[in-house]
């Protein structure tokens, strides 16, 4: 049947003044747009009508980064988001293994905590997790996703002790004055003692399938990345294809240091192709680590602690050269984690020698990705636009870790971090992300952000960041449509295009810039279809 949307404003997307008065949906996609008598007359016999009530119609949104299993995993783990100090993180994980029965044959995990906020401003390594239990094994991961902690079971089962190194992009953290691990694991450490726990955890498949995607559709959200494609990512959302349960779009990034190419070979059919709601887009590269934990690879140091300070990149120059020109004469797209701005200066040299080298005849249509983008400077920024590269940018970070990159960083790099008007001043087509499940995709949260620049203790960060309402709805729609190749599909409200769309409460353009992130999705729409409804739907006739 046909719907009809009309009684409220319409933003297409397609136009900043665009104004139209209806739009027409027939078989899931876009069939009109314009007055209510032109949508009325090109609609057939069988139409519903559905009065917006003055209610804003815009097209949904797009995730451009971000990690939907990841996402339905931890929402299965022990939510520690809120907590404060490390009895608050005692006390959940307490509750958590006794409500859900764990024994010493399995794990407990926990997902959320973030030492920045915590009153100990310190880890909750294993002399606070021993505390919970010492023989169940317990790992809490960090916000960030980069970070985390064990208890002495846990290091146990992942084979580290005081004799274990640290691994190659990683480190173990040592109790003062020797090398016993005191539970703090980053980045590659951390990785170690994931696959150690990931064979304890026996999921409950529905409810991970449920929870992986329901806060994307929540948030008005219809096309969603899985930004690290492992094959076992790959055989749960297949799964969930195969058995009717994706409702979203998800495009894959398998990456390429971990069997990406074996992945996308075993895969062809759905390179650059949906089959059921899956495409894979390209690879996924990570150089760096995260700017709140002070793992990000910079090119002059921390402020405080060691004064020399950088972190360290992931991967050697090298690999990074080799997995760029792997990608580009094989014509596919490469996003790179690039927290950093070393860890963005060593993505730049890679894919420049990779466009120089290659003999790809469409080397310079294959639109690169610097996903983050925190600490890009603005010489960066121009080789960006040189090469055509996407900037992916976390803009809630302005929010949610401002306070904390002024502490890091100083006040001129601090006020530089997600550079979105920089970024749009050289003609990038930038985009926003949550990387969920780091911070929950709340799309209109980004915009507040990249609007306001307004940190969580109420600081302005970077004011000259500042973008129009407008130019950051693009960035979540359109804009985000366009690093999936896309653009002719969705990201609009156009005729042609599939009809993916979103009711919201209020129109973001006549809403007060600093209400943007109170604003509610009252419905999302995949290809005509309605997959969530705030409320009880009414004015359909």
């Amino acid at each position: 049947m046909d719907t009809i949307y009309y009684g409220g404003p319409i933003l297409t997307m397609e136009s900043e003044g665009d104004s139209p008065e209806a739009v027409l949906v027939s078989k899931g996609l876009i069939k009109k747009v314009g007055t209510l008598k032109e949508v009325m007359d090109a609609a057939g016999r069988s139409v519903r009508k559905h009065n917006l009530d003055g209610r804003c119609l815009m097209p949904s949104f797009i995730d451009p980064h971000g990690h939907i299993v990841m996402n339905g995993q931890m929402a299965l783990f022990a939510d520690l988001s809120e907590c404060g100090c490390f009895s608050d993180i005692q006390n959940t994980m307490k509750k958590f293994i006794t409500e859900n029965k764990i024994t010493a044959k399995q794990v407990a995990v926990g997902f959320g905590y973030d030492h920045n906020f915590l009153e100990e401003q310190a880890q909750p390594g294993k002399a606070v997790l021993d505390k919970v239990d010492e023989t169940i094994p317990i790992m809490i991961l960090h916000v960030s996703g980069h970070l985390g902690c064990a208890n002495s079971a846990m290091l146990q089962l992942a084979g580290i002790d005081e004799n274990t190194e640290n691994p190659k992009g990683g480190v173990i953290g040592r109790v003062a004055g020797g090398n016993e691990p005191d539970g703090y694991l980053e980045e590659a450490a951390m990785m170690t003692a994931q696959a150690v726990l990931a064979k304890r955890i026996k999921p409950d498949l529905l409810k991970l399938m449920r929870g992986m995607q329901q806060t994307y559709i929540e948030n008005g959200v219809t096309t969603v990345q899985e930004g690290a494609g492992s094959a076992s990512a790959m055989k749960l959302l297949k799964m969930a294809s195969m058995m009717g349960k994706l409702k979203v779009d998800v495009v894959v990034y398998p990456l390429i240091s971990d069997g990406g190419k074996k992945l996308i070979d075993r895969n062809k059919n759905m390179l650059n192709n949906y089959k059921r709601h899956i495409k894979i887009g390209g690879y996924k590269m990570i150089l760096d680590g995260s700017p709140q934990g002070r793992s990000a690879w910079m090119s002059k140091p921390y402020l405080g602690g060691d004064e020399d300070y950088c972190a360290y990149p992931w991967i050697t120059d090298e690999e990074a050269e080799k997995y760029a020109l792997t990608a580009v004469n094989s014509n596919l797209q490469i996003l790179a984690h690039c927290n950093g701005d070393a860890a963005s200066e060593q993505y730049l040299n890679a894919y420049e020698k990779a466009l120089y080298q290659s003999t790809n005849p469409n080397k310079n249509n294959l639109r690169p990705v610097m996903i983050h983008c925190q600490t890009v400077r603005n010489d960066q920024l121009d080789r960006m636009a040189e090469m055509k590269m996407i900037p992916s940018i976390f803009v809630g970070h302005v929010y949610y870790w401002g306070d904390v990159h002024m502490k890091n960083f100083g006040p001129e790099r601090g006020n530089h971090i997600s550079p979105a008007k920089d970024a749009l001043d050289r003609g990038l087509i930038i985009n926003f992300h949550q990387d969920a499940p780091v911070t929950k995709p709340n799309m209109m949260h980004s915009v507040w952000c990249a609007v306001n620049r307004i940190s969580r203790n109420g600081n302005l960060i970077g004011e000259e960041q500042k973008i129009s309402v407008y130019e950051a709805l693009k960035a979540v729609t359109i804009n985000a449509a366009y690093e999936y190749f896309e653009e002719n599909t969705k990201g609009s409200i156009k005729e042609g295009k599939l009809a993916d769309l979103v009711i919201l409460d209020k129109n973001p353009l006549e809403t007060d810039p600093n209400e943007i992130k109170d604003i509610k999705v009252l419905e999302t729409i995949k290809e005509g279809k309605c997959i969530f409804t705030r409320a009880e739907r009414k004015n359909i006739e």
